[in-house]
């Protein structure tokens, strides 16, 4: 499945929406990488992984509070849903589009 390009993401947490940017890559090696955009600071994405439509990464935030957070998202083309976790809070909604797609070579 493809997943590379620039994603808009909107998270339905307790302090309310948010948005977020994330880009993901595909490297050389066929591993993926990726950087989150949000409140003022761009973080790596960790820990990413595809399994079919079934999407993961691990990514820590400083603002608006320091947490390390979990996504397992599902995509659907130019779309995904699913959640983002922070430790022992209760998972927020995550939706999100994608802005623009990375083609293969062929």
């Amino acid at each position: 499945m493809l997943v590379e390009g620039i994603w808009d993401l909107s998270l339905f947490t307790p302090l309310g929406k948010m948005k977020a940017v994330v880009e993901l890559r595909r490297q050389d090696d066929g591993t993926l990488t990726g950087v989150a955009q949000g409140t003022g600071e761009e973080v790596p994405l960790r820990d990413i992984v595809l399994d079919g439509s079934r999407l993961t990464w691990k990514q820590t935030i400083t603002q608006p509070l320091r947490l390390n957070l979990v996504f397992d998202v599902t995509v659907d083309g130019y779309t995904l849903e699913g959640t983002s976790k922070a430790g022992r809070l209760p998972a927020s909604k995550v939706t999100g589009e994608r802005r623009t797609a990375v083609e293969h070579p062929a």
